[in-house]
């Protein structure tokens, strides 16, 4: 229960964490940003890591000049792909003994709502999965677990991690020093997660009422 409440404050606070973070550990913070994007991209057992929120605070300390903009989104860039294509052999290589394992590694649940995207979207879920929490991790997954030729995979992963790192480091440099964005940036974050997990949201009452 305190783990969780730390995680919701440091969610929540991002911004103020990141700093800190920035002030002890100077350019690791590079590589400490990095192993949390690859793991929340890479590993399917760590999907609530935060994603979204990260690169917009990360953006906006760079608006700030505490760290560099582009080596920040080079860097990203790179955790992610790597995460990416690790998820990606996972899948292809052992997907079916995690899947069918008895000791379940991964939710069910959020395996299925990955592999009813992928029958909507096809291989494009690997680039929409980007901006949808927790369907952003297991999308390389499935795709592997589906054999989706890894060249096709390739291209999706690397549009689709372009665009997601661009957009929200850059909606980080460029609105984080606004005055109202910095004292309510618990807000903000919320705003972001919630944009984030709304087409979920509407895919559930979709497919629920589309049986009804």
């Amino acid at each position: 229960m305190e783990f969780f409440q730390q995680f919701i404050d440091f969610v929540l606070h991002i911004d103020k964490h990141l700093e800190s973070i920035v002030k002890e550990y100077d350019k690791a913070t590079y590589l400490i940003l990095a192993l949390i994007i690859f793991c929340e991209t890479g590993l399917v057992v760590t999907p609530f890591l935060p994603g979204d929120s990260l690169l917009f605070a990360a953006g906006a300390l760079a608006g700030a000049g505490l760290l560099n903009l582009w080596l920040l989104i080079a860097i990203l860039f790179i955790a992610a792909f790597l995460g990416d294509n690790l998820n990606f052999a996972v899948g292809n290589f052992i997907g079916d003994k995690l899947v069918n394992a008895k000791r379940k590694f991964i939710n069910k649940d959020y395996l299925d709502r990955t592999h009813a995207f992928y029958e909507k979207h096809g291989g494009k879920t690997v680039i929409l999965a980007r901006f949808i929490p927790i369907v952003r991790t297991f999308a390389p997954f499935v795709a592997g677990l589906g054999s989706m030729a890894y060249k096709r995979f390739l291209f999706f992963c690397i549009v689709g991690n372009v665009i997601w790192i661009l957009i929200f480091t850059f909606a980080g440099y460029l609105l984080g020093s606004n005055e109202w964005v910095k004292s309510h940036f618990s807000l903000v974050t919320l705003g972001i997660i919630g944009v984030s997990v709304l087409p979920v949201i509407i895919g559930f009452f979709k497919s629920k009422y589309s049986k009804n």
